[in-house]
């Protein structure tokens, strides 16, 4: 294991280790987001987009995320219950072609990025096809994944041959021992793997999602900086969030301002860089670092008057908000036979329905939702 992560920083053992201690429709939707403001919608004007992806407060849907399993090899204790949860049975699923005429209305009308998602998108049998398919779809600029990085070293080469521009690999840990605690499962070196393979193969930046929980994780913040000092690696330090069966308490929860104090004190060079109107991300450089880093704040500081994402999940069911309760079937529809153009129908009275922003933390938390892993991440 030590070979494995000593790869990666290039620094002796001992500084890393020292922390080892260790769809439908439904009523709901009117009763779910907080109240915000119509100011400043957000518009990308060099890429034009259909009115089914504008919503009432004028933010254009440009960025879809695609749920292709349910299934993961994963348990990790922020994304399912202990006692896991019920699958969609494989019928009720989309099929390769219903993805392929689905992403193709949306890449039609203006989308141009797609992420897939899961459970665990490597899991699924026809990825490959699934990704080449996507890739030939005109006006798509980027097709990315996000992934648990257990299944991924062995088929990202054919994964970047058949299209994938960008990806995320999931590490919440640099300890093996925490990393089978938090997933219930053994693989951080298959992980680490992964994240060299993708360098390899010339993906900069290799985004790296970290979900920082008190107690757990939050004394290894600095250590994932100095994964960037020579890797075009991008921490992403994510704040925890509340999903149906993830035991969400406040008290796990290490805020944006707390997160950046503790990495500023040991990297004064931290400086923040301009971020897009619709980044999810606040971003920063360190003199010196080849890599960068990142926060995502949607506990603490929401960035839902840039949102340009739409989520299409393993079911079916299109989300327009990650913290909404309410969905709304394009499979059922689909599968009925109705023509595309009804689907955009479908498609741009969900979007049109979308609140100004999510509720505050606590009462997302106390809101009925999905598991992340139906959802998709």
């Amino acid at each position: 294991m030590r070979r494995y992560v000593s790869r990666i920083t290039d620094w002796p053992m001992p500084f890393l280790f020292r922390n080892l201690n260790i769809f439908r429709a439904d009523k709901r939707y009117g009763t779910f987001c907080a109240k915000a403001t119509e100011e400043d919608p957000v518009k990308d004007k060099g890429d034009p987009v259909s009115d089914m992806l504008v919503d009432g407060f004028g933010r254009m849907h440009n960025y879809l995320r695609i749920s292709l399993t349910e299934r993961c090899n994963l348990r990790c204790q922020y994304c399912m219950p202990a006692e896991g949860v019920e699958l969609t049975p494989s019928p009720q699923l989309l099929t390769h072609h219903e993805i392929l005429r689905l992403a193709n209305l949306f890449v039609t009308s203006g989308v141009h990025k797609i992420r897939l998602t899961g459970g665990e998108p490597t899991l699924r049998k026809d990825i490959l096809d699934i990704c080449l398919d996507l890739s030939s779809l005109k006006g798509l600029k980027t097709l990315a994944i996000t992934t648990n990085g257990i299944t991924l070293a062995r088929k990202l080469p054919m994964l970047k041959q058949c299209g994938i521009t960008s990806l995320n690999i999931s590490l919440d840990t640099l300890v093996p021992a925490k990393f089978e605690f938090m997933t219930r499962r053994k693989g951080h070196h298959k992980v680490i793997d992964s994240i060299n393979t993708a360098i390899d193969l010339g993906y900069n930046p290799v985004k790296v999602n970290c979900v920082v929980t008190r107690g757990f994780n939050d004394d290894e913040m600095c250590d994932f900086v100095n994964l960037t000092r020579d890797k075009p690696i991008n921490i992403r330090f994510i704040e925890f969030m509340p999903f149906d069966g993830n035991v969400w308490n406040f008290k796990k929860l290490v805020p944006y301002s707390e997160m950046l104090d503790t990495v500023t004190k040991q990297f004064p060079g931290l400086k923040r860089l301009n971020d897009h109107p619709t980044e999810t991300a606040k971003n920063f450089q360190i003199d010196g670092h080849t890599g960068t880093v990142s926060f995502i704040t949607s506990m603490t500081e929401h960035f839902c008057a840039g949102c340009n994402r739409l989520r299409l999940l393993a079911d079916g069911n299109l989300k327009v908000c990650l913290f909404g309760p309410s969905e709304v079937s394009l499979k059922d529809p689909l599968r009925c036979g109705v023509s595309d153009e009804e689907l955009r129908e479908i498609i741009g009275a969900a979007v049109k329905r979308k609140k100004a922003s999510h509720a505050g933390m606590f009462d997302i938390a106390k809101t009925a939702n999905r598991p992340m892993i139906h959802i998709g991440g």
